[in-house]
């Protein structure tokens, strides 16, 4: 008879991002690798459940959840239980991400399932771990399961490509959809093939992975915004924002910190000081700018909350 006395209901909880700060090629191990630094973001989650039980079956609901299944699955063979009794169970998924709006939903949905399988074996799993098991479920991960770092994320394939060693400094996001004409719909970011940067951006990257480690490491939100606005210039030929040099000027205009947006997503946001003693009024001074150039859809979050 196997040992079950260990099993429990694992449940846990993952956060999604806001698209990224900067995305692209970067120098690593004598090369280069796509790479990503995300925006962590609070307004959305994912929960997930899942009970073990004996036996080779595994399902999880909803059904469609297909990814999220094939996270239980590989993380139960990486800590479930040894011998030669099969593990399976039941997984649930819960949560109100919006889907295909480069919020991360899919990553979201993974990275709770293992956490919940964790949970459900009392086992530990180092970041490294879950990241490496996330990219194998889906391809391409974000790097949402570092909590307490920033890194500079290789989406496919499961590695650091830096740590800057700190939390990056916090912002006010002012969020919103960037292309009002789809009504919220999205981008097919799963059909979205992978940019082809140019020698030019190529090198800019380079600098710019400087920059922003300069800004984390300084503390400096300022620095952070003038590298999230470059990351999005360049995203421009890739996957453009409508009505850019609009948001830009906007930017200027109530003395925002700049733009970052969903690399492969709708979604854009307007970056703020968040220890600015006149946020409130440049946010809502930037609401109604938005609101005057036909985009409707907002939010507002801030990070390292």
């Amino acid at each position: 008879m196997a040992d079950h006395s260990g099993w429990r209901l694992g449940i846990a909880s993952a956060p999604i991002h806001h698209g990224e700060i900067l995305q692209g090629v970067f120098p690593h191990e004598g090369g280069l690798t796509r790479g990503l630094v995300t925006l962590p973001c609070t307004i959305y989650k994912t929960h997930a459940t899942f009970m073990p039980a004996p036996g080779a079956e595994l399902t999880v609901s909803p059904a469609w959840k297909t990814k999220a299944l094939r996270a239980a699955e590989l993380t139960i063979a990486a800590i479930g239980p040894d011998g030669e009794h099969p593990v399976g169970g039941h997984l649930d998924i819960s949560g109100d991400v919006p889907l295909c709006r480069g919020f991360g939903s899919s990553t979201s949905d993974v990275l709770a399932t293992i956490w919940a399988v964790k949970d459900a074996f009392v086992s530990a799993l180092a970041p490294e771990d879950v990241a490496r098991l996330a990219v194998q479920a889906e391809l391409a991960s974000d790097s949402l399961m570092f909590e307490e770092t920033s890194v500079l994320f290789a989406q496919r394939d499961g590695e650091v490509i830096e740590d800057f060693g700190y939390r990056m400094p916090p912002v006010r996001v002012l969020g919103f959809g960037s292309r009002p004409q789809n009504n919220g719909q999205g981008v097919d970011t799963l059909a979205f093939p992978p940019a082809s940067y140019g020698t030019d951006e190529t090198r800019s990257f380079a600098e710019l992975q400087a920059m922003l480690r300069d800004a984390i490491q300084t503390k400096d939100a300022a620095l952070l915004g003038a590298v999230a606005t470059a990351s999005t210039e360049i995203n421009q030929r890739h996957l453009p924002i409508p009505d850019l040099d609009r948001i830009r000027w906007i930017v200027r205009e109530v003395g925002a910190l700049g733009v970052q947006a969903a690399h492969s997503g709708d979604i854009a946001g307007i970056l703020f000081d968040r220890d600015d003693r006149d946020v409130e009024a440049r946010t809502e001074h930037a609401k109604d700018l938005l609101h005057s150039t036909g985009i409707h859809e907002q939010w507002i979050f801030t990070t390292g909350d």
